[in-house]
């Protein structure tokens, strides 16, 4: 089964300094939960460690607290990849690798379209918009591809936005 892992002290500093690495991001706060080999949610909720396995052991979690990263295994280098909310959770310590989107970038994103564009940069990005924190991009030589869910992307035709004001 799919059980949940709360990570422990010496764990979560390894997310803390890869996240510091990539982002500037220097504190989760909370406790960070593993379910599967790669999602990680975010607990502050009142319940104790032991607490939540006891809960785990009568019944079956989904989830506990909010999705805000996933690890991807890049040739054993490790890599994370904020969730939307994870971005926007987090956004007072995101200091590096930023890339601020103008209208029409923000347009084409929402919509779900990668952006044909050189940044001089290679893997995850923060895609902001003025003060808003939109997620992950990453970043190749030519383009930044996007993971908007297609669940949650706009979807009203974009010559239409592009008319309003």
């Amino acid at each position: 089964m799919n059980e949940v892992k709360i990570l422990s002290k010496q764990e979560k500093k390894e997310i803390e300094d890869k996240l510091e690495e990539q982002f500037g991001i220097k504190k989760i706060p909370g406790l960070i939960i593993k379910k599967g080999k790669e999602r990680l949610f975010l607990f502050s909720g009142d319940m104790s460690e032991k607490q939540i396995k006891e809960l785990e052991s009568i019944t079956f979690l989904e989830r506990i607290g909010i999705y805000f990263a996933r690890i991807i295994k890049v040739n054993e280098g490790g890599k994370i990849k904020l969730s939307i909310e994870g971005a926007q959770l987090l956004k007072s310590q995101i200091k590096k690798n930023i890339f601020e989107l103008n209208k029409n970038q923000l347009i084409q994103w929402m919509h779900g379209q990668e952006l044909n564009i050189k940044t001089g940069k290679k893997g995850f990005l923060i895609m902001r918009h003025e003060k808003d924190f939109l997620g992950c991009g990453k970043a190749s030589e030519n383009k930044i591809s996007n993971f908007i869910p297609k669940s949650r992307r706009l979807k009203e035709k974009i010559e239409k936005i592009q008319n309003v004001k």
